[in-house]
């Protein structure tokens, strides 16, 4: 195996890993989940918001997060700076980058519109 594909193991213990994945799928589908701008129809996302505390501004957003859940394909880390909390726009931006990678296309056009149309601030 090369320098660059070596397997790491983690000293975690395995028995926790169900908790984890069950805590990231409910920030994301949880009614009052804080990722729930994360959602894509057809694919089961897991993740985490951040938000990063700025003394200069306004917040940095961030959201971490792989899919779909049981057999993942993508893992996702997105940090947008100045942009307030995790889930108000470092989710959505994962979510449709983690649905053009597993499907090809976008469907959330809303949400795609909502993004590029974003006024840069500051």
């Amino acid at each position: 195996m090369s320098e660059l594909r070596q397997k790491h193991f983690s000293r975690i213990k395995t028995e926790y890993f169900d908790l984890v994945v069950e805590a990231m799928h409910d920030v994301v589908w949880e009614p009052s989940g804080t990722g729930f701008r994360a959602r894509v129809p057809g694919i089961d996302i897991c993740g985490k918001t951040g938000t990063v505390e700025n003394p200069f501004g306004e917040d940095h957003s961030g959201f971490f997060a792989f899919a779909p859940s049981d057999n993942p394909k993508i893992a996702i880390a997105v940090y947008v700076e100045n942009a307030g909390g995790g889930g108000t726009w470092a989710a959505p931006i994962a979510s449709l980058l983690t649905e053009k990678y597993l499907k090809g296309t976008v469907s959330q056009i809303e949400k795609d519109e909502r993004i590029l149309n974003l006024k840069a601030t500051g």
